[in-house]
């Protein structure tokens, strides 16, 4: 990264856990560096701010405790660092709050930091390495030492670019056009920034109980934006990042056993945020485990899945688990005069329930499995036939009395209408079932009716993307209807699946400055891009696919050791349905996979046409 400033060129570059730093100040000024060791970001803060100048090391160490918008939930962050600079200080000075400390070389308190300059010189160039550690100062400097040592900026900067080239050849594309490839692979670049390394060089992180642990064997990781992630990254991982979603799925386990018995949603840094509702990690877990991510501890994972969707939350853990599950479980649904978000954790808990009944089935729990059968249609106790809507419905069985399916909870500012749906409209609820696609089509009145409505869904969607106003219709940049173009395959209109994919795929994407629909919430609607281009789509939580029709004309994912080959035969830019299917050479008489049918590699063909399949 560079960019010109008006008397310095700033250049960045990156290993895992150190930053590096070029400032190119111009010819006969002096090079002069300050160092905010307890900035933050908007409104939120840091305390403890601690800083020691190493003149005859040209190292400045410190740390803080930051408390951000995730930090500030629990006990806050407490971040480490050594920032290593090529040359010598010619001065430097510390501050605390508004007080300037020349010649002084360590300061503390909640607003704290560095002012440096360095000699004038015939490059007037500074490069600084800025270790950084969760747990120690030592281990800051520790990871300095093991990842930038005495090489060069460029030559760190080159295997930076290595290692981006390398996971970027996970998928190999050819065909379309050359934006079609610059969106496909920024795509395949943003699904891969999170979740976030944690643990230093030598394995140590801080765990969820604030102690300091050693990950022996794998790498802990911690961001995990699961509400969303859930649903395309971590498939995305079980394909073509194995090694990576198995080190994540024993960082969460790890998380749950000393966070107090919970596997956590949305965890970041050392601590439960509780962010968003109902517990996606049950998901996200049995989406690997079924795909053959085996080398993880399984079973406690499950116990404490189990735990949280059948029993509650155990005493003293700070996670939020299932709010009203007891009522949730005792009615079939969740009542909207006991609690808010009623319609969409009612949905939601029970698509995690389905995925914990494949599991428990897959475990040998068949007790649990039959529980967890029954829960996964408790989605159909909010289905009002008269409006065909997944609507509010209070503990005694009645529909509350009115009803808006085009409210929006963004612009409902009062909750009068909304407040039993999460970031989203009655309308873009309807849908939000993919666990249970043909159970959703059998609740409307009739096929034809669920095949006109859902059409319109997508018809009256805004037509820009990044608009300011979502819209009651679809919108591409949130998650709950991500799914929804896939539903026509359930009604038996896959054309329309694919019709409206490649709309998503044109107008939703870009390589300017409004690239997305919306928030990429870690990568989420950017791996939707990934699967949507290459031809087919996951149903998290289990072993399926929904089959699309690809954007290239060929396609190479690496599974593993493996290779899976997409093709696009009769290619075209105007051939956007799919007349038929082979997979392995057998022709495909349904409109979905399975992740064993292509988990050793294998051929994918699709032959394409320009009008719908009759």
């Amino acid at each position: 990264y560079a960019v010109q400033l008006s008397d310095v060129l700033a250049e960045m570059t990156a290993t895992t856990r150190v930053g590096v730093h070029r400032y190119t100040f111009s010819k006969g000024t002096t090079p002069h560096l300050r160092l905010d060791v307890t900035s933050a970001l908007g409104d939120k803060h840091a305390e403890r701010g601690v800083v020691k100048i190493l003149p005859d090391a040209k190292e400045i160490e410190g740390s803080c405790r930051e408390f951000g918008s995730f930090s500030g939930r629990y006990k806050g962050l407490d971040a480490f660092f050594v920032a290593r600079f090529s040359k010598p200080f010619a001065s430097y000075a510390t501050w605390t709050g508004e007080s300037i400390s020349p010649n002084t070389d360590s300061a503390s308190g909640d607003s704290v930091g560095v002012d440096c300059s360095f000699a004038i010189d015939d490059s007037n160039v500074v490069e600084v390495r800025v270790g950084i550690s969760y747990v120690s100062i030592a281990n800051a400097r520790a990871n300095l030492d093991a990842e930038a040592g005495s090489r060069s900026f460029d030559e760190i900067a080159a295997e930076a670019q290595k290692a981006w080239d390398e996971r970027l050849s996970a998928i190999h594309v050819t065909g379309g056009t050359e934006e079609q490839q610059r969106v496909f692979y920024t795509s395949l670049y943003r699904s891969m920034q999170m979740p976030t390394t944690f643990s230093d060089t030598n394995g140590e992180y801080r765990g969820f109980d604030f102690a300091t642990h050693k990950a022996e064997g794998f790498t802990y990781y911690t961001d995990f934006s699961l509400w969303d992630t859930f649903r395309t990254v971590h498939p995305l991982y079980n394909l073509i990042a194995r090694k990576e979603q198995r080190d994540m799925m024993v960082s969460l386990v790890e998380m749950g056993k000393a966070g107090g018995g919970a596997l956590p949603r949305w965890p970041s840094g050392t601590g439960y945020t509780n962010c968003m509702f109902g517990t996606p990690a049950d998901i996200a877990v049995t989406d690997a485990y079924l795909k053959g991510i085996r080398e993880f501890d399984i079973e406690t994972a499950y116990a404490m899945m189990r735990q949280v969707a059948l029993v509650g939350v155990p005493l003293g853990c700070e996670f939020g688990g299932r709010n009203k599950l007891q009522e949730y479980r005792q009615y079939g649904y969740c009542p909207s005069d006991i609690m808010n978000k009623a319609v969409s954790a009612t949905l939601e808990y029970g698509y995690a329930d389905y995925a914990l009944m494949l599991l428990a089935r897959e475990l040998g729990h068949e007790d649990d499995a039959k529980t967890f059968e029954t829960h996964v249609g408790f989605y159909k106790n909010l289905w009002n036939p008269d409006t065909q809507f997944f609507q509010p419905k209070d503990s005694q069985g009645n529909w509350f009395a009115e009803f808006r399916p085009l409210a929006l909870s963004y612009t409902d500012f009062d909750n009068k209408y909304t407040d039993d749906y999460v970031e989203g409209s009655p309308m873009q609820w309807r849908w939000a079932v993919p666990f249970d696609a043909e159970g959703l089509v059998s609740l409307f009145s009739s096929r034809e009716y669920f095949v006109s409505e859902l059409d319109t869904f997508f018809a009256k969607a805004r037509k820009k993307k990044g608009y300011w106003h979502p819209g009651s219709y679809y919108w591409h940049g949130n998650e709950p209807a991500l799914f929804t173009v896939y539903l026509f395959n359930a009604a038996g209109r896959p054309d329309l699946t694919q019709k409206w994919v490649r709309w998503l795929l044109d107008t939703r994407y870009g390589d300017d400055y409004v690239g997305l629909d919306g928030n990429n919430d870690a990568g989420t609607l950017s791996a939707w891009y990934v699967f949507s281009a290459l031809g087919f789509y996951p149903i998290a939580g289990s072993t399926r696919y929904e089959l699309g029709a690809p954007l290239f004309e060929r396609a190479e994912v690496k599974i593993g050791d493996r290779t899976l080959t997409i093709k696009a035969e009769n290619f075209a830019a105007e051939n956007i349905y799919v007349q038929r299917v082979t997979l392995n050479g057998t022709p495909l008489d349904r409109t979905h996979f399975t992740h064993d049918e292509i988990a050793n590699g294998g051929e994918l063909v699709f032959e394409m046409g320009a009008s719908p399949k009759v």
